[in-house]
């Protein structure tokens, strides 16, 4: 399922939660949704399953107006909210069957898809029949992930999936969206950045509910780090090193320089303004220095979290000078 946002806006009364939001989901993907606390994240979810009535702006799924196809489309969404309200009396399959006859399964249908959940989201065997209340945490979340699943939705909106799990169970999340990919359309909203980036083909970042970034991983270094920075192990002394870089990237400056071992071997790092192209040019130009031996090679590129806060500092001081 695709879905795109046109000038989403939603107000409490003064206070603006979203301020003209635009943005594609493509069929298919995974898309992570990040931002601080107070960024949006939940208004915006709230929209998209229709929980929220009044916003501005449009919203469409496959074409489908969510103001006018609302039940519609509804019924093509599956989702698992930050704090999943569970019956702990139940058995986990009395829960699906439960859940499945709400969204309108019946007979050999409901049987066919409460099997399949319970065996994408690992919880055959004798955990489908014990009581909710008895699981824990990771398997809570595991039956409500089953349970955004059993209509077989088109759109899944995950709220902090992976909070309190352990990291096999985070694990067996990721493999099931990796199972899924391609048939469903993922959007996860996470606090966990390391698993976002694990998982996710796309990231929105949204602070004071605008969108400050949004793009792949790849992407979002390119734009929010202005210097790549790489490494190199070699023989050669310093100033010989710094003469062949020179030759290549004259913006490059040595930011380290440690010796290794015995046997004269330092370890140098650089930055360069000119991006990872100019640093792999760089090392390919200092492997075929045969005088300076050099033995390995390192391009840092910069995780999610670094992204993360570049991202919405800019955005957080404008605000602070607004107030």
């Amino acid at each position: 399922m695709s879905l795109l946002l046109q000038n989403v806006s939603k107000s409490y009364g003064a206070v603006k939660a979203l301020k003209g939001l635009s943005v594609k989901l493509k069929k298919g993907e995974v898309v992570g949704l990040l931002g601080p606390n107070g960024a949006g994240k939940s208004s915006l979810m709230k929209i998209l399953t229709g929980y929220y009535k009044e916003w501005e702006g449009e919203i469409s799924y496959d074409g489908l107006d969510l103001k006018i196809d609302l039940q519609n489309i509804q019924k093509q969404i599956g989702y698992l909210p930050e704090n999943n309200p569970l019956p702990e009396d139940l058995r986990v399959i009395e829960y699906l069957n439960f859940r499945s006859r709400l969204k309108g399964l019946r007979g050999s249908r409901l049987k066919e898809r409460t099997k399949i959940v319970l065996e994408i989201c690992d919880l055959e065997r004798k955990v489908s029949e014990r009581k909710i209340g008895n699981l824990s945490k990771g398997f809570k979340q595991r039956v409500g992930i089953a349970d955004a699943l059993l209509a077989e939705p088109r759109l899944v909106i995950l709220d902090e999936p992976t909070i309190g799990l352990d990291p096999h169970q985070s694990a067996i999340t990721r493999k099931m969206m990796e199972r899924l990919k391609g048939e469903i359309t993922f959007l996860i909203s996470s606090h966990i950045l390391s698993e976002v980036e694990a998982c996710c083909d796309r990231m929105i970042i949204l602070s004071h509910g605008q969108i400050v970034a949004e793009g792949t991983l790849h992407d979002l270094q390119k734009t929010f780090v202005d210097k790549t920075i790489f490494e190199i192990v070699t023989k050669g002394n310093k100033i010989e090193v710094q003469r062949k870089i020179r030759e290549i990237d004259i913006t490059c400056e040595l930011i380290l320089d440690d010796l290794v071992d015995v046997t004269g071997k330092r370890r140098f790092s650089f930055s360069t303004l000119n991006g990872e192209k100019s640093a792999e040019k760089i090392i390919r130009h200092l492997f075929n220095a045969k005088e300076l031996n050099v033995s390995e090679f390192h391009i840092s590129r910069p995780d999610l979290e670094t992204i993360f806060l570049r991202a919405t500092k800019k955005n957080w001081e404008e605000k602070t000078l607004i107030e």
